[in-house]
């Protein structure tokens, strides 16, 4: 649909990634065709996925996120193309002998998870968004100005480059860690960077990786790989993202493909045989940062826009999700009750069941990195007695797992 030079929406979505095109779907299935939805994306078209390679770039979908996505019906769209569920998880400390395992029969799943492209994941949920009634796609546009609410104007007013003025009683915010709409709110962040840098590709291993997921924490920086389902469902690709130094890792992309696979083969211990091949490597800077508040009237935000942690945890989209999900309900809720959706209250509610737990799942990161990190001999010898000691406590360990999972 093309919009002129103003047009009115209930509610505006600015940024069509994982998180913001999951709302924007999450709130147009929910208020039941009720809602006029704008979605303003500033790329192109989403491109199909290409199957015939692997998206260097992956999310850890919990069974929380799996669910979320059967009740926007978007799911076996993804599993059509691929996804990789993982039974087993295996971390462990490369100072030592400490390890812990997790299973998903442990806790009565089916599986931990699901390792999904983030190109297959996308595609999947664009593909209902295009067909939905209730949304209106605008891209590739780009805000230029925004007018939040005040004394004389009740509505939302985002300004793209183009000219267009688009109107929404509420905006939200999904426009990712470098967020302009962020700025543009004048909403201050705390963020500081972790002197690391995160190198994702994909590789071929000799021996199967058995549908687990494995992470090794070196005194650089955890290493991860996970499962990928290939064609042959042979078990031999790996998604991996190696969290280095900044010196570290630098040195690392300026190896040759093969220097890169003997190396990457000796931090992870040849736990599954030899790296006989890695795809093109990207190096992705560390930055932890949160926003003081989620929300100003008639603004909310939402997933990297809100927050951005390590990825040790791969805990980043699922804590997205659970902004919107939880944001979703707010405003379907006030809708139900004809509440304006940028009322302070509403988003304060937002806000208050969403800060708590981001903030916990952060420290929390911070905590393990620090922890992983030291190399003195009293904190090798604790945490690795303390992992050992955790592995043989099944009710503390299922607890962590379900937690983990959003059960």
């Amino acid at each position: 649909m093309t919009v002129g030079e103003e047009t009115n929406f209930d509610l505006i979505v600015v940024g069509a990634g994982l998180v913001g095109a999951t709302c924007a779907l999450s709130l147009a299935s929910g208020g039941n065709g009720e809602l006029n939805i704008a979605l303003i994306e500033a790329g192109p078209e989403t491109a199909q996925p290409n199957l015939a390679n692997f998206d260097p770039r992956v999310v850890a979908l919990t069974p929380h996120s799996q669910a979320l996505f059967q009740r926007l019906g978007v799911w076996q769209d993804m599993v059509s193309q691929r996804v990789s569920p993982y039974q087993d998880m295996f971390v462990w400390d490369a100072e030592g002998t400490g390890h812990i395992s997790f299973n998903a029969q442990q806790v009565q799943q089916a599986c931990l998870g699901h390792i999904v492209e983030n190109s297959v994941a996308l595609a999947a949920i664009m593909n209902t968004v295009e067909q939905h009634p209730a949304i209106t796609i605008i891209r590739p546009a780009r805000v230029k100005q925004l007018m939040l609410p005040s004394e004389t104007q009740t509505q939302v007013l985002v300004i793209l480059e183009s000219g267009e003025t688009v109107k929404g009683s509420l905006l939200v915010a999904a426009d990712g860690a470098n967020s302009k709409l962020r700025s543009l709110a004048n909403l201050p962040t705390r963020e500081w960077a972790y002197g690391q840098k995160a190198i994702v590709t994909s590789v071929q291993t000799t021996e199967s990786h058995q549908r687990t997921a494995y992470q090794r924490f070196l005194s650089s920086g955890p290493l991860a790989f996970l499962p990928l389902q290939d064609d042959r469902d042979q078990g031999t690709s790996s998604s991996i993202v190696w969290s280095a130094d900044e010196a570290l890792a630098d040195r690392m992309m300026a190896l040759s493909d093969e220097e890169f696979c003997e190396t990457l083969g000796e931090a992870f211990e040849h736990r599954l045989g030899e790296v006989t091949h890695v795809d093109k490597r990207f190096c992705i800077p560390l930055i932890q940062r949160h926003a003081i508040d989620y929300f100003t009237p008639g603004m909310a935000l939402v997933g990297d826009a809100a927050h951005t942690l390590h990825p040790l945890a791969g805990q980043g989209v699922n804590l997205g999700l659970l902004d919107s999900e939880v944001l979703t309900n707010e405003i379907l809720r006030a809708h139900q009750r004809s509440i304006p959706f940028g009322e302070t209250q509403i988003l304060r509610r937002y806000q208050r069941q969403r800060k708590a737990g981001n903030l916990g799942m952060m420290g929390m990161m911070e905590g393990f990195k620090r922890l992983f990190a030291s190399d003195e001999l009293g904190v090798r010898y604790l945490r690795n007695a303390g992992m050992k000691r955790l592995d043989h406590w099944p009710l503390l360990k299922n607890t962590i797992i379900r937690q983990a999972m959003g059960l």
